[in-house]
């Protein structure tokens, strides 16, 4: 007697192998779902459409969609903010529905409209000739749900046998998708709390404490003036946006120059811009310069909702850092120390006394001179260096 198969073969199978023991070397989810979407139609599944929407931990984006249609090699990539859950391409949608609970969501798209559900993709999919639409929860450790879902053209749509193949790759999908989700959000968070170049070392193993390497770079440091007056005297919430607003109109010009934050301290910054790169020295004043307009900006914003200007001072120098592990046994900063930051920050704080908002020292503008008009503001003594320093000011 032969005894029935407990798991007989289906269409997908040759693809369950392949994102078993294929996608080993492949790193981005992206590509591993648009190669798994053509093998799936080699395989004999008439898919037409298929997305897959991830959750993801970014300060700024909710999730990513991927989306794949026939004749696509690669998927394309769609990012998701916050606000969408407000807005009506989310509210009744699939993936709104998949969010409050459903297992399954299936549409025949070839009947009448009115029968089916409402939402502008079901819509969409009709104007575009599809007939039959599925959507199933991917789901990873811990119960969090993501999203994928598959379209077809066919007359009548997805058959018994290749529903049953797509179910089939679900579980092999999620582990796959996973491992990419959690590397990938790995290196988002260390891009969020140490900086593209920083995250990128501990991502290779600079992890050990102590180690790091000498780096030449511009360090500026930036610093809110006033900042415990207004946190005293403010509501929490409106103290958090002026933080924020001010460390936007900082930071953005950094990194669009080259520049890299390494922290923020409190209400103020700290940046290198690494001499390996073209003209950094001159990157960072282009940046301090658009740093200054972005400011502006804001102070009249806030001067029209009657709040008073946001002042700064901004300290800059050159030198050699060490860039590395510093910390207690079980908690490390990667960061930069040495003689060239102390001189950073004694400029910054210097900044109150003379009365300038960009102190540079001598090191830096020599490297920036003639390119930028700069004003000589006389030598200074700098607490913890024993001569004094020739100072200049920026005023771009």
């Amino acid at each position: 007697m032969t005894m029935p198969d407990k798991n007989p073969p289906t269409l997908s199978d040759g693809v369950v192998r392949w994102l078993t023991n294929g996608t080993r070397d492949e790193r981005f989810i992206d590509n591993i779902f648009a190669e798994m979407c053509n093998r799936l139609q080699q395989a004999g599944i008439p898919l037409k459409r298929s997305t897959l929407h991830i959750l993801i931990n970014h300060p700024q984006w909710l999730g990513a969609r991927f989306m794949w249609s026939d004749g696509m090699r690669g998927a394309e990539i769609a990012l998701v903010d916050y606000d969408v859950r407000e807005r009506s391409e989310y509210i009744g949608s699939p993936a709104n529905e998949m969010q409050n609970g459903a297992s399954e969501l299936r549409e025949n798209l070839e009947r009448d409209p009115a029968l089916g559900r409402k939402h502008a993709l079901y819509d969409e999919m009709r104007a575009k000739g599809l007939t039959d639409y599925v959507a199933w929860p991917l789901y990873h450790t811990l119960g969090k749900r993501h999203l994928i879902t598959f379209a077809t053209d066919r007359p009548g749509g997805f058959d018994d046998a290749h529903i049953a193949a797509l179910k089939n790759l679900l579980p092999v999908l999620a582990l796959v998708s996973e491992i990419r989700v959690k590397n990938r959000l790995a290196r988002t968070l260390l891009e969020t709390y140490v900086g593209a170049h920083a995250g990128e070392l501990i991502l290779a193993g600079a992890t050990r404490r102590g180690t790091g390497t000498t780096v030449r770079a511009a360090i500026m440091i930036c610093d809110l003036r006033d900042f415990t007056k207004i946190s005293d005297n403010w509501p929490r919430d409106d103290v958090i946006d002026l933080l924020n607003d001010y460390f936007d109109a900082m930071s953005e010009p950094i990194a669009r120059h080259g520049g890299e934050i390494l922290k923020f301290i409190g209400d103020g910054l700290l940046a290198i811009f690494p001499l390996s790169q073209p003209d950094a020295c001159a990157n960072l004043l282009h940046a301090v310069s658009e740093a200054r307009g972005a400011m502006a900006a804001l102070n009249e914003r806030n001067k029209n909702s009657g709040r008073a200007p946001l002042n700064y001072g901004i300290g800059v120098h050159v030198g050699d850092v060490m860039y590395g592990n510093i910390g207690s046994a079980s908690r490390l900063d990667f960061t930069v120390i040495g003689p060239a930051v102390n001189m950073a920050s004694r400029l910054e704080a210097l900044t109150k006394q003379i009365g300038r908002t960009v102190l540079l020292s001598r090191d830096f503008a020599e490297q920036v001179q003639p390119k930028f008009e700069l004003e000589r503001v006389g030598k200074y003594e700098v607490r913890g260096f024993s001569d004094p320093i020739e100072l200049f000011a920026y005023p771009g």
